[in-house]
C-alpha cells in the first residue's frame, strides 16, 4: 500500500481509501461481514475510511464505528453532511442549524468523540459559503472536526469557498471528492487544476464508474443478481428493464472492449487498469474503493501498487479522451439556475432587457 500526503497537511493517508456506502441496507445487510471487510482492509494497510450520514440512514456510520474502535486512533476517519435525514425540512443542506446538530448524530452513531475530515456532501445553492464555513470552523475549534472537506463541488464553488475562508479567518476545505473514472473525465478540465492550485487533497469516488469498468456487464444480457445496475440494484430502485443496454448508450459497450484489450495487453486485469488510472493523476491523493463484498475488496487490492505506463495512459487517452465524459455521467453539479423556473424573468425584466 502506497501513502500520500494528506494535501497540505501533515497527514499521510493510504492511496486507496475503504468507501463505506455499501454498509447495511443500500449493499451488505450483515453487519459481521462488513465489520470483517473493514478489519480486512486495514490488515492491508488502508488507513482511510469514508461514509456519510445519509449512507443507509446512519448504519453505514455505525457498523464503520463498530469496525474501527479497538483501532480508532489507526484511521483517518470521514463522514459527510447534507442530504435529508429525517422529516424535518431544516434536517438538510449545509446551514450553521443543520451542521451542528448532524455533526453530533454522526459522532454518536461512529462512537468517537472527533471526525478526521467533515465533508459537505453536496454544493448547498441556498446558503451562504461563509455560513457554512463559519460552522465547520466552530466544529474544529471546539476539536469534534480536525479537517474539514467538499464534495462533489464545481470549480467556482471550490475556490469561492477558498476566499470565503480567507475573507473570515477561519478553517478551510482541505480536501475535495469528486466522480473520477475512465468514463468521468470532465473534472481533469478546472476541478482538478483548482484543487492542485489550492493544495487540496483530492479523494475520487466511483472510479469504476459503478461497475462498469470491471467489464461484468455485458450487452444484451441481464446484469449480475445484485450489482448495481439489477433491477432491484442501488442505481435501479427496482425499475424494470430487461438488458444493460436499455440504460446506456452502446458506445459503453465499445469502450469497455477496447479497455478490456488495452488492460490485456498490459498484463492487467479491467479493475486494476481502471484503479490504476485514477491513482496516476497528480491531483490525486487516495481512491475510494467501495467493495459489497470479500472478492471485490481483494480484487481492488490487487490494484493498490498498480502504476501504470505513458504507453498505457496514452492508449486509455484515445478511448476516452481527457477532459470528457462518457454518455449517462452525472457529476451532480447542476445550479439551481438552469432550472426551467430560474430562466423565466418577469415582463418588465424582459422589456427593459429589450432596451438597454
Amino acid at each position: 500500500m502506497l501513502y500520500r500526503r494528506f494535501g497540505s497537511t501533515g497527514v499521510e493517508v493510504s492511496s486507496q481509501c475503504l468507501g463505506a456506502m455499501t454498509f447495511g441496507k443500500m449493499g451488505d445487510t450483515d453487519p459481521d461481514d462488513c465489520v470483517r471487510i473493514v478489519e480486512r482492509a486495514l490488515d492491508a494497510g488502508i488507513n482511510f475510511i469514508d461514509t456519510a450520514d445519509v449512507y443507509s440512514g446512519g448504519q453505514s456510520e455505525e457498523i464503520v464505528g463498530r469496525a474501527v474502535r479497538t483501532r480508532r486512533d489507526q484511521v483517518v476517519l470521514a463522514t459527510k453532511c447534507y442530504y435529508p435525514m429525517g422529516g424535518d425540512r431544516n434536517g438538510q443542506g449545509s446551514s450553521r442549524r443543520w451542521i451542528v446538530r448532524a455533526v453530533e448524530a454522526s459522532l454518536r452513531r461512529l462512537g468517537t468523540d472527533y471526525i478526521d475530515l467533515y465533508q459537505v456532501h453536496k454544493p448547498d445553492w441556498h446558503t451562504d459559503p461563509e455560513e457554512t464555513l463559519g460552522a465547520l470552523d466552530d466544529l474544529v475549534r471546539q476539536g469534534k472536526v480536525l479537517y474539514l472537506g467538499s464534495s462533489s463541488f464545481p470549480a467556482d464553488r471550490i475556490v469561492e469557498a477558498q476566499w470565503a475562508a480567507q475573507r473570515r479567518n477561519t478553517e478551510r476545505f482541505v480536501c475535495e471528492q469528486p466522480q473520477y473514472s475512465i468514463f468521468a473525465r470532465s473534472i481533469e478540465t478546472a476541478i482538478l487544476p483548482a484543487c492542485q492550485r489550492h493544495r487540496m487533497s483530492v479523494i475520487a469516488w466511483s472510479p469504476l464508474a459503478g461497475g462498469w469498468l470491471t467489464g461484468k456487464y455485458q450487452r444484451g444480457e441481464q446484469p449480475p443478481a445484485g450489482s448495481r445496475f439489477d433491477p432491484d440494484g442501488l442505481f435501479m430502485s427496482g425499475r424494470t428493464v430487461t438488458t444493460v443496454a436499455e440504460r446506456s448508450d452502446p458506445v459503453r459497450f465499445d469502450a469497455v472492449d477496447a479497455l478490456r484489450r488495452i488492460a490485456g495487453q498490459a498484463g492487467l486485469t479491467p479493475t486494476e487498469l481502471a484503479l490504476g488510472f485514477v491513482s496516476s493523476h497528480p491531483a490525486i491523493t487516495s481512491t475510494i474503493i467501495g467493495p459489497r463484498t470479500m472478492r471485490h475488496l481483494d480484487d481492488a487490492l490487487k490494484a493498490a501498487d498498480v502504476e501504470l505506463t505513458p504507453d498505457v495512459l496514452d492508449a486509455i487517452d484515445r478511448v476516452v479522451p481527457p477532459g470528457t465524459d462518457m454518455p449517462g455521467i452525472d457529476h451532480y453539479l447542476r445550479p439551481p439556475s438552469l432550472d426551467p423556473e430560474a430562466r423565466r424573468r418577469p415582463a418588465g425584466r424582459q422589456d427593459l432587457a429589450r432596451h438597454t
